[in-house]
């Protein structure tokens, strides 16, 4: 049996460890339980053992597991985080019924989701989805070494631009997926990457309070502590290998 309380101890204190590594104080990060496959006892479970912070990749699937949790509360209310690619024809929902979104990968989805957000009388933080490995498997803006291609930077920045200008988002920072490896060390790189294209978008403009960075997962949220995530979205870690649908 998955003992949650204990496994949510453990990875604070791994968490903990990885920031003072770097000099970095460790409620800088926060942490995300990604919740996809598990039903709503586990999630009040989590929630009992202290976390506030819930993620979920699929939008029917949380909207559904958000409604029975919140029926079960009395107490402090947790934040929902989408995590997942977001559809198009979700856009809708995902607007309506989280509270944060971590998947803006294209300027089309922001398009949606500020139209929808400001119907519904709501302002989403949100973070921009980066593919900086490259990875034909990933969602994202193309982000690969970003640093040597000018064009490509350019015209993230342009893409970055319009976002700024929509009524009901408000742009935090960014997020990656890096490659499932064996070594965390492998994906140093791509969270370094990450740290300093969120420098860039802070330095481009301005007023961007866009200083977190979602990255690191289950195998390699240490290194992305070192490498400066301000969220981590930890999933197996937690809760075990996920469950069947």
């Amino acid at each position: 049996m998955v003992d949650i309380k204990q496994n949510l101890e453990d990875i604070r204190t791994r968490i903990a460890e990885a920031a003072m590594r770097a000099g970095r104080d460790p409620e800088a990060v926060r942490l995300v339980a990604v919740t996809k496959t598990f039903p709503t006892d586990v999630v009040l479970e989590a929630y009992e053992a202290g976390v506030r912070d819930f993620g979920e990749n699929r939008a029917a699937e949380g909207i559904s597991k958000i409604a029975a949790v919140e029926q079960c509360l009395s107490g402090e209310h947790p934040t929902w985080h989408m995590v997942g690619h977001v559809q198009s024809r979700k856009a809708s929902q995902v607007a309506q019924h989280y509270d944060y979104v971590h998947s803006v990968d294209r300027l089309k989805i922001a398009r949606h989701l500020s139209r929808y957000a400001e119907q519904a009388g709501r302002t989403i933080p949100v973070l921009l989805e980066c593919n900086v490995s490259g990875e034909g498997s990933k969602y994202g803006f193309d982000l690969k070494s970003w640093e040597q291609d000018h064009a490509l930077l350019s015209a993230f920045f342009s893409d970055v631009k319009e976002i700024l200008t929509l009524p009901a988002l408000e742009v935090r920072g960014l997020m990656t997926m890096p490659p499932y490896v064996e070594n965390p060390e492998e994906v140093r790189p791509l969270f370094a990457s990450l740290r300093g294209l969120r420098d860039a978008l802070q330095e481009r403009f301005q007023a961007v309070g866009g200083r977190h960075l979602s990255m690191g997962m289950t195998d390699d949220f240490e290194v992305a502590v070192e490498e400066g995530a301000t969220m981590v979205r930890i999933g197996r870690g937690l809760f075990g290998p996920r469950r069947s649908r």
